[in-house]
């Protein structure tokens, strides 16, 4: 019942964490604007650990690789946190368990990643017919618009209906569907 419960907090403190620098990498690589009450929350929850770590890795080509680094090592953390209460040894495994929960961490970042933009595109979508004029809505626009634009040029409006967002949430439904494989395969490794 302790393992459950230490497994539970050091999963949701981590993931808070490596959301919040995974929404941080996204806001830049796709230039959403900072200057809204999510940017400021994000930039806040995580300029703690991005701020010391851009003097080690720098940015590459509008890639913030700090805070994407970031997410990668809170994420491996927390795995190896988990895998030590499991196994009841801080110190317990081999070379080989680091290099499984290095690959966990790195796949588990594409998939909150996803997660990320399928939470984003239903916002979006909700907005846009429920309050486009919501101050959040430019946030969420600028966001899922790289991934809308193309699939609105294949599939138009309906009556007036942007369908576009649906075709995306299938679309990422379906890549869920490898990354989920991947890491179940990468785990029976350990």
């Amino acid at each position: 019942m302790l393992a459950q419960i230490a497994q539970f907090l050091i999963e949701t403190v981590a993931g808070f964490f490596v959301f919040a620098l995974l929404a941080r990498f996204h806001f830049q690589w796709l230039r959403v604007p900072f200057r809204n009450p999510l940017g400021e929350f994000v930039v806040a929850v995580s300029n703690w650990l991005v701020v010391p770590a851009r003097r080690l890795v720098p940015s590459l080509s509008g890639f913030d690789l700090a805070s994407l680094s970031g997410a990668w090592l809170l994420q491996f953390a927390g795995l190896w946190l988990v895998f030590a209460v499991n196994v009841r040894d801080l110190f317990a495994g081999s070379s080989a368990i680091v290099g499984v929960l290095a690959a966990l961490a790195l796949i588990d970042l594409v998939r909150f990643s996803l997660y990320m933009l399928i939470g984003a595109v239903i916002v979006q979508a909700v907005l846009s017919w429920v309050n486009p004029y919501a101050p959040m809505a430019p946030v969420f626009d600028v966001f899922c618009r790289p991934f809308l634009r193309p699939i609105r040029r294949i599939v138009p409006p309906i009556a007036n209906v942007d369908l576009s967002p649906l075709v995306v949430l299938l679309v990422l439904q379906v890549l869920l569907i490898p990354v989920w494989y991947a890491r179940s395969l990468v785990a029976t490794m350990s």
